[in-house]
């Protein structure tokens, strides 16, 4: 169980609680803490639906193939397109924020951000290229690194929080408030990571739930906590704070000197986690290609069984968004806009799919998280547009391929 949780924190808190709650804060004002709350609540039904589905399907397709099993497999096919491309494109994201967090020490202009976002982008296309991956322990021992700096902040900003800072609540208005807690909707990415694990437990049945349990606690309380440091230590409103703000909550009371350990840690963590990413990402590439549900070149391997076509392929996708990006002067919140459509659109999906698949209380959880997450869908904005031009594309090949499609098996 305890295994789970670790594996569960390791999925979880990475890049995104670093960079989004100062741009979050800048979005909605002190009311963003309310769009991490809503997102926090909302990971506890998805997770608790995820788990009950990965304990009834154990099997690494996840959220593809609950969908399948639900709606067919064409659906299943579409979820899997929406994943991939969610976690290829949101690594663009994962790499600037190492970038954002060492440019203060390194004397770094927007340029060289770039440049060294794309040098961690090409190290782990590299590096998968070769069959080198970061290992279960060294991901986990990163998440820890997070959590240790996030409990840090949180325990030397208390003395300098200030009660006016929370006026006013909402400068920006509620509806500001759904468009944050779609953009923060990054950082509580990984909660169907147990579903391609589950397999992996002894007692499914028991072990993934309470797993589910613990970790929603223990991610709810680090993110609020870091949330309302953020906020009321007015540690946001420009882009180098909303970029650095967990850095930034450290050097304040404790000195530059642990600002930058505290960067140094998260051009690692963003270095590991991009590895990490592309090598889950290109092995289910690979294996939705090999399943009939995208081009057959991306399901070959080389001779040494690495997915060399489908590393390339999500490697080269991630340092794309990152040049657009940087070409177009976005921050997160533009990046994030399609790749958190769809993972929400994702997670409706294989919430919907609980709804149909289980029974009793899981089949309650099941619907409440799916009504949450469509009421969120309508925030995501311009983003849906490029969900429904995805799902277009996906059926599209369907069409023009119509081979058999099978549930992955990764």
């Amino acid at each position: 169980m305890w295994h789970g949780v670790a594996l569960y924190l390791g999925a979880v808190i990475g890049a995104g609680v670093l960079i989004l709650p100062g741009a979050s804060a800048s979005l909605a004002g002190p009311a963003s803490v309310l769009a991490w709350g809503f997102d926090s609540l909302l990971g506890l039904p998805i997770a608790l639906t995820f788990a009950a589905l990965a304990a009834r399907h154990p099997d690494a397709g996840g959220v593809a193939t609950y969908t399948g099993i639900a709606f067919g497999p064409t659906v299943g096919m579409v979820i899997g397109w929406f994943y991939v491309l969610a976690a290829a494109s949101a690594q663009s994201l994962v790499a600037l924020t190492g970038a954002y967090y060492a440019a203060p020490h390194l004397g770094l202009d927007r340029l060289g951000v770039a440049l060294l976002a794309t040098a961690m982008l090409v190290v782990a296309t590299l590096t998968n290229s070769r069959g080198l991956r970061v290992s279960g322990q060294v991901q986990l021992v990163f998440s820890a690194a997070v959590t240790v700096l996030l409990v840090l902040a949180i325990v030397v900003s208390g003395p300098r929080m200030e009660a006016e800072r929370w006026e006013p609540f909402a400068p920006e208005g509620w509806p500001a408030v759904g468009n944050a807690a779609v953009l923060i909707f990054f950082a509580y990415f990984g909660w169907e990571a147990i579903c391609h694990l589950s397999a992996e437990f002894r007692d499914p049945a028991r072990d993934v739930v309470r797993s589910t349990l613990i970790s929603v606690v223990i991610i709810t309380v680090l993110f609020l906590g870091i949330a309302v440091a953020t906020i009321g230590t007015g540690t946001y409103g420009t882009e180098e704070l909303d970029r650095t703000a967990v850095a930034r909550l450290l050097a304040d009371p404790l000195g530059t000197g642990v600002g930058a350990v505290a960067a140094g840690i998260a051009v690692l963590i963003a270095l590991g986690t991009a590895n990490a990413f592309l090598a889950a990402t290109s092995r289910l590439t690979y294996a939705l290609a090999r399943d009939g549900m995208f081009p057959s070149r991306l399901g070959r391997v080389n001779a040494d069984g690495v997915p060399l076509p489908a590393v390339l392929a999500v490697g080269g996708f991630a340092i794309s968004c990152l040049v657009l990006a940087t070409a177009f002067g976005w921050d997160a919140k533009d990046i994030l806009v399609v790749p958190n459509a769809l993972v929400i659109t994702v997670y409706a999906a294989g919430t919907a799919a609980g709804v149909v698949l289980l029974r009793g209380a899981r089949r309650v959880a099941a619907v409440i998280a799916s009504l949450l997450c469509l009421a969120l869908l309508p925030f995501a904005g311009i983003g849906l547009l490029a969900t429904v031009l995805i799902a277009a594309a996906a059926l599209l090949y369907r069409r023009r391929h119509p081979g058999p499609v099978r549930a992955p098996s990764v």
